[in-house]
């Protein structure tokens, strides 16, 4: 248990990784930990597919890295207006491992996008005038199931945010985490705990 709450309390997002290439039997072992995770309805309204070809990656960043500076856009005015000083130093650099990550996305010798429906998704909030909020919560606990299953891999790390591409798409959603060692045609595999058919 002491081993949980340390894994729990040091995981921080790595946003500088190496090249080496991932083994199979660790993804496998990895998205294994997503399928222990809770699903409403045990479900598990998802699956994952696990991205190595350069070219697929190459165009995952080509979606993300605009995405990226769209969200930090913010911040980086906000980071104009601080005074010189620790929070800008933290922020400036928190900024600058982002655009790292976001211009060397393709580096990352994988990518796991987790696709899922919503039509199999308890979306309790979907006809509010918002942007939903507990849309995705079938999906974010097996993602972060992938964080902690690569902590506990010595030197393994993980990296998460949501990718968007234009316009929304109801019929999915995605989320894709990058997997690899901390550092200065993709395969479909089955992601469930128990066959569950979807009529």
């Amino acid at each position: 248990m002491t081993e949980l709450y340390e894994a729990m309390s040091t995981l921080r997002a790595v946003r500088r990784l190496r090249p080496d290439p991932v083994p199979q039997d660790v993804i496998e072992r990895v998205l294994q930990a997503a399928c222990w995770a809770p699903t409403g309805g045990n479900v598990q309204p998802w699956r994952v597919i696990v991205v190595r070809s350069p070219e697929r990656k190459a165009k995952l960043q080509a979606i993300y890295e605009p995405e990226w500076h769209n969200y930090t856009a913010a911040n980086r005015a906000r980071l104009q207006t601080l005074p010189l000083g620790a929070d800008k130093d933290k922020l400036d650099r928190t900024l600058a491992a982002g655009d790292h990550l976001a211009a060397n996305l393709a580096q990352a010798p994988v990518i796991l996008m987790f696709i899922a429906n919503p039509k199999f998704m308890a979306i309790t909030d979907a006809k509010l005038d918002r942007v939903s909020m507990v849309g995705g919560g079938s999906v974010y606990t097996s993602s972060r199931s992938t964080g902690t299953a690569c902590f506990r891999r010595a030197g393994m790390h993980p990296h998460h945010a949501p990718l968007h591409s234009g316009a929304p798409r109801p019929r999915s959603a995605r989320h894709p985490r990058r997997v690899g060692h901390a550092g200065h045609g993709p395969d479909r595999l089955p992601a469930r705990r128990r066959p569950r058919p979807h009529h």
